[in-house]
């Protein structure tokens, strides 16, 4: 994956990414396991088929040229706030159907509290500053264009 991500003692990124190629919680959990990581969190944005009443069948992720940029930078801001971790990120853009992964993301830690809190951060703040938006299609035709932020 590209956008890899050298930490320092504030934390670790081993790789930040905005992908058209499909992503797993896999690659990023092997990228941050490490023997010292007595914890290691992880988390899958699935394509649902339903959203607000309305039964979806399709999504399609359309990313700012910022993106990457963004996506990186997110990264490095949750491995400064959380010193101990490493972190590993993805958001998929393209055409994804449903059960497809479009956010995937991985931290590990010596303890839980600090894996789980990171893990979380990194996702909010992901979903906050990443420029991605999303076309959602409904199995009655229609569709509608959703931002990603916020």
């Amino acid at each position: 994956m590209s956008g890899s991500t050298e930490g320092s003692a504030a934390g670790a990124v081993r790789f930040a990414t905005v992908s058209s190629e499909p992503i797993g919680v896999e690659q990023c959990i092997e990228a941050v396991s490490r023997d010292h990581a007595g914890a290691v969190v992880s988390f899958a944005g699935v394509v649902r088929d339903h959203d607000e009443g309305k039964g979806v069948t399709a999504l399609s992720y359309t990313g700012h040229p910022s993106a990457q940029d963004a996506i990186e930078e997110a990264a490095r801001r949750i491995a400064a706030a959380h010193p101990e971790t490493v972190v590993a990120v993805a958001h998929r853009v393209g055409d994804l159907v449903v059960g497809d992964i479009a956010l995937a993301c991985a931290v590990s830690s010596a303890h839980r509290q600090e894996a789980f809190a990171a893990c979380s951060e990194l996702v909010d703040l992901v979903k906050q500053t990443v420029p991605i938006w999303k076309e959602q299609l409904f199995d009655d035709g229609s569709s509608e264009w959703v931002a990603a932020l916020g």
